[in-house]
């Protein structure tokens, strides 16, 4: 494969000639992991009509013909949501429409595959369920996927889709992506639109991407959104790596990742600099109680059908007090204004996106999600954008909110260095 054609390109070029030949392909490929759970929903027959009704004048869509993956919790035709629970499978009746993302994915071209896997409510981080089973990835059944966009990452790994969609509150779109080797893309806080879609906590929830190629993330980000290639290049650009206690808790592989990353960085013609953010270790302890505190509104009276843990969490954001809740939202007001002021020295921020190379299936996870959420919850609190750059594990490069178009062509431009690299 020349350099300068990314997988979704290849796969574009074969779907203009059969739509529905690729369609089939990825069929064959679906539920590949070994709890044969990357989907919650399929239809084979109903995703091969889409492919079949595809006109010779929609070619020039920006998605035609490629199979894509959608997460559950956004309505689709015809489908049951069920946010990853067979309470909500067995409770909602099938969608009578699609949510707007599905929208765009049609309109887009785009053959969609199934509703796949996600950690149970989208409230987790490890890609476990009870209701569904783990989630593991396709390519290391003794490793979990990561959550909540559990099976988004499995549809890509196991080529079932050549992208899928995910959503991100606290790292759903990050964690995954940083664990199965693929790029990721969250949108800033407010871009796209969320109706037909369950929300977790809509101060925090975003909407986004995974797939095999950085350089890929923009085509399918202007599909879905509609962005434009921004006005200003992002040659010079100033990136500032994270340093100082943060650090700490990273495995060796994490090092390793971050080093190789600011040597392509340096390849790609940017500035490095460093940033010692101590105020981030206060993120997590900001961001629980208020998500919690709306994840209970959006559950309220059905908290004894979901895991143990999920129906604690619950719980404790309905008690959560008003004085409560008014100290914990002035707290993230504070952060968002301490956060902001990094972008005055930086165009970018980069650091590790989880401190760990995996999670084991079948171990206590406990641990592992605070130790996880310290790392994705600041950009979360300040709805920055935020792409995945492939690793083992990946790491987070972070905008400041809505300079999402300059953060993606940035991106496409390490990803044109990595596929040099990997030539």
């Amino acid at each position: 494969m020349e350099i300068e054609v990314s997988p979704i390109e290849v796969i574009s070029g074969h779907a203009a000639k059969d739509a529905l030949r690729v369609a089939d392909a990825a069929l064959t490929r679906v539920n590949r992991n070994a709890g044969r759970n990357t989907y919650l929903s399929v239809n084979e027959s109903w995703t091969r009509d889409q492919a079949a009704r595809l006109s010779e004048g929609e070619r020039t869509q920006p998605l035609y013909g490629l199979p894509i993956a959608l997460k559950d919790c956004f309505d689709l035709e015809g489908f049951v949501t069920s946010c990853g629970s067979r309470f909500y499978a067995h409770r909602n009746a099938p969608a009578s429409s699609d949510s707007w993302v599905a929208e765009r994915l049609k309109m887009a071209g785009a053959v969609i595959t199934g509703k796949t896997h996600m950690q149970m409510l989208a409230y987790g981080i490890t890609g476990e369920n009870r209701d569904y089973g783990d989630c593991v990835q396709p390519i290391d059944p003794a490793s979990l996927t990561g959550g909540s966009s559990s099976g988004s990452a499995a549809a890509v790994q196991e080529d079932s889709a050549v992208a899928a969609i995910g959503t991100d509150t606290g790292g759903s779109i990050r964690a995954p992506a940083a664990l199965c080797g693929l790029a990721g893309y969250r949108a800033s806080l407010g871009v796209g639109n969320w109706r037909g879609a369950a929300h977790l906590a809509e101060s925090f929830d975003t909407i986004g991407w995974l797939c095999r190629d950085l350089r890929d993330l923009f085509r399918l980000a202007h599909a879905l959104f509609g962005f434009s290639v921004p006005a200003a290049a992002s040659s010079g650009s100033r990136v500032s790596v994270i340093s100082g206690s943060m650090l700490d808790d990273c495995e060796t592989a994490v090092l390793s990742s971050l080093t190789i990353w600011k040597e392509r960085i340096t390849k790609a013609g940017a500035r490095l600099g460093e940033f010692q953010p101590d105020f981030f270790t206060e993120a997590f302890s900001i961001y629980a109680p208020l998500q919690a505190v709306e994840a209970a509104r959006w559950h309220t009276g059905f908290f004894d059908e979901f895991e143990p843990e999920i129906a604690d969490r619950l719980r404790w954001g309905a008690r959560l007090t008003a004085e409560e809740l008014a100290h914990w939202r002035a707290k993230h007001q504070s952060f968002i204004a301490n956060i902001s002021a990094l972008f005055t020295q930086a165009d970018f921020l980069l650091m590790p996106a989880v401190p760990l190379r995996r999670l084991a299936a079948g171990e206590d996870q406990t641990v592992a999600r605070p130790r996880i959420l310290r790392y994705t919850t600041p950009a979360s609190l300040a709805g920055l954008p935020a792409v995945v750059l492939p690793g083992s594990p990946g790491l987070q490069l972070l905008a400041a909110r809505g300079d999402d178009a300059r953060l993606l062509q940035f991106a496409a431009q390490l990803g044109l260095l990595l596929a040099a690299e990997e030539a």
